[in-house]
């Protein structure tokens, strides 16, 4: 049925509100494309919003028209297809109006496109005409900069001020009354004035260079005859070389020196110069020499040359380093290290001799990239010495000049600045190094001219020749005084070794004629082992055994009785007095804890030294001091009460003769000698 009705179906319109009656299938394609145009045309004259509202309205009838269809189709019936049919054609009427209004909305959407795309060309357009303009105006800028930034050569030329110009300048140059009030015919005046005093100046320069010409000709005159002088000088100087030797006026030596003295460096040169002229005026002894050599100081300063084959060389030695293998860390530290404490190749060589012809032998180094200077001891004798065991310390190179100062002990550099050069190459300490390379004492420095304070560091050192004169004279008196009271220690050890207490004539009214207790050993003890002495504690307490000291133990005995003399010596002996800690080992331990009167002995030696220093220079105040322990140790055995059990004698008879026994609470025994009484009293 649905089939009979499809058939009897004829073609219609059907017009929706406010939309364009639709045309047959069969129409030419020129007809569809005027349509088309006119679809476009009439989206200009339509209402989006009524086609909105046509679009809400299509689709209500269309959802009306799906449900009423498939109500009828639920229903059933012999009518119910033509009513279908009808509501289909209805459904399609509205279909198509879906579509007209589709391409309605594409035409729109095209058109909003198009007019998008026209305004944006236009901001496109505006924004490249901007940005031109902004580039005009930032071109026009820099030339504005640049003209106000424009300076004239003129303005470098100094020119004189405008008082000296209207002073000096000839009216027709100045023209005061045009240049008062133009700023541009003032400058064009000055520079006019400035050119004719440079022509003046010219002029006068060629007429110097003129007259410098006509003397350097008569110096060149002159250095021609003093050449051909200088042959005749030379052999003169040969000629003359038997008498200087007879006069003892060796010219010609002092010549040489003063010629390699040159190639030191300005510490070295300091220190030559006035030891030179502290030997001419105070101390004709004293011997100063410079060793080295020469032409290694001479390369030190020369530049490189340069060479054209220096690329080829080059070339080689990169060849033969890439064969080689590179050096390892520590090589390169150990290389560093030597670089850092390299030693110029010169230095100065001073000989101290003394009274006894004794020789001091000084060696002056100085190392260039510490900027400090070191020295070499070495001391000789007229005769041999035969080294005591317990002397072997008193002339060594390390320890013969330790403290010739309080405190200068040589072990650390003087210069602040060297512990950071250190901390680049891995030194700890300087101390490691100077058996090498020599103590860097204080009183060298001084001696060279340098300083270093420590309060206000300076960036660079300057060798000053008045501070190394005013310590000249001063140190060589120390270091005479230091050689004589070594050697003197170093003969009197040899005795002290034999157990024999030297006393020279003019000491011996010090004591008396009969002293019975006898030293019996004297050795040399290190520092560690002092510092572990237990009757040593108040000496190690009040800092007085530090380990620039030298140590020595001393033994004497009387009988039973035995008495240990801890002997702290100074390097700065005899300025310095030694100090003595007894323990005395009779009838139990006595130290001065636990006995006054072993206090008292101490007390005599290490308190009352000056009475036992004897004739200047009081070298023989060690072996006074002992020899007075000697006397002490009598006085202290002989006054001891007798104990009336036991029988027989007493071991320590009375010998010495005493005023008085004992005094005081404590009783204190008489230890101090009369002479030239001779008895024993309290102090």
């Amino acid at each position: 049925m649905s089939s009979e009705s499809s058939k009897k179906r004829k073609p219609k319109v059907i017009r929706s509100d406010g939309a364009p009656a639709e045309g047959k299938r069969n129409r030419s394609d020129t007809e569809q494309e005027g349509k088309y145009y006119s679809e476009e045309a009439e989206v200009d004259l339509r209402d989006p919003g009524r086609d909105y509202e046509l679009y809400k309205y299509t689709c209500q009838e269309l959802q009306r028209l799906m449900a009423e269809i498939q109500d009828l189709k639920s229903r059933g019936g012999k009518d119910v297809a033509i009513e279908i049919e009808e509501r289909r054609i209805q459904s399609c009427v509205h279909f198509m109006t879906l579509k007209k209004l589709n391409r309605l909305a594409h035409i729109r959407l095209k058109k909003g496109r198009d007019q998008t795309h026209e305004a944006k060309q236009k901001v496109d357009a505006y924004h490249l005409q901007l940005q031109n303009l902004l580039y005009e105006v930032m071109h026009l800028q820099k030339e504005i900069t640049k003209c106000l930034e424009f300076k004239s050569k003129h303005e470098e030329i100094d020119l004189v001020s405008l008082e000296e110009f209207y002073k000096e300048a000839p009216p027709d140059i100045s023209k005061a009354e045009v240049t008062m009030g133009d700023p541009h015919q003032q400058t064009l005046a000055r520079l006019d004035w400035e050119l004719e005093q440079r022509k003046r100046l010219a002029e006068k320069y060629r007429e110097c260079l003129s007259n410098k010409e006509k003397i350097l000709k008569e110096i060149e005159v002159k250095k021609e005859y003093l050449s051909s002088l200088q042959p005749r000088l030379n052999s003169i100087m040969q000629a003359s070389l038997p008498v200087q030797e007879y006069l003892f006026m060796p010219f010609d030596q002092a010549h040489k020196q003063y010629e390699t003295a040159r190639h030191l460096p300005p510490p070295l040169y300091v220190l030559f110069v006035q030891a030179t002229a502290y030997g001419q005026a105070c101390d004709k002894t004293l011997s100063v020499a410079i060793e080295g050599s020469v032409d290694e100081a001479k390369a030190l300063f020369k530049p490189p040359e340069d060479s054209q084959d220096d690329e080829s060389d080059s070339d080689a030695e990169e060849e033969q380093t890439t064969k080689r293998r590179r050096p390892t860390l520590g090589v390169q530290l150990d290389d560093k290290r030597k670089e850092m404490l390299k030693r110029h190749p010169l230095s100065v060589m001073l000989d101290l001799k003394c009274k006894d012809d004794s020789v001091l032998h000084l060696t002056f180094y100085y190392l260039m990239n510490l900027n400090i200077m070191t020295v070499k001891a070495k001391v000789t004798t007229a005769t041999e010495l035969i080294t005591p065991i317990s002397a072997s310390d008193l002339l060594s190179p390390d320890s013969v000049l330790s403290c010739l100062y309080p405190g200068d002990h040589g072990k650390k550099t003087p210069n602040p600045a060297n512990q950071y050069q250190f901390d680049k190459v891995g030194i700890l300490t300087l101390s490691d190094y100077v058996l090498e390379l020599g103590h860097p004492y204080l009183w060298v420095q001084k001696l060279g001219g340098l300083h270093f304070p420590k309060e206000q560091p300076q960036q660079t050192v300057i060798a000053d020749h008045s501070l190394s004169a005013s310590h000249m004279e001063t140190t060589m008196k120390l270091l005479k005084t230091r050689v004589q009271s070594r050697l003197a220690l170093h003969k009197q050890f040899a005795s002290l070794e034999h157990g024999i207490v030297p006393v020279t004539s003019d000491c011996q009214y010090l004591f008396p004629a009969k002293v019975v207790s006898r030293l019996v050993k004297w050795v040399t003890v290190a520092h560690e082992d002092y510092m572990e002495l237990h009757f040593t504690k108040d000496i190690v307490d009040a800092g007085l055994a530090g380990d620039t000291n030298l140590y020595y133990m001393a033994l004497i005995e009387r009988g039973t009785a035995k008495l240990q003399a801890a002997v702290v010596l100074n390097p700065g002996y005899s300025s310095i007095p030694p100090v003595f800690q007894l323990c005395l080992n009779w009838k139990g331990e006595k130290t001065n804890s636990n006995d006054d009167n072993i206090r008292a002995m101490e007390g005599e030696v290490n308190v009352c030294y000056k009475e036992l220093c004897g004739p200047w220079p009081s070298h023989q105040l060690l072996t006074n001091q002992l020899q007075r322990l000697c006397v002490l140790l009598d006085v202290y055995l002989e006054t001891e009460s007798h104990d009336d059990s036991v029988e027989g004698p007493k071991e320590f008879p009375q010998e010495k003769m005493c005023l008085r026994l004992f005094r005081g609470p404590s009783r204190m025994k008489p230890f101090k000698y009369n002479h030239p009484q001779g008895f024993f009293s309290h102090r």
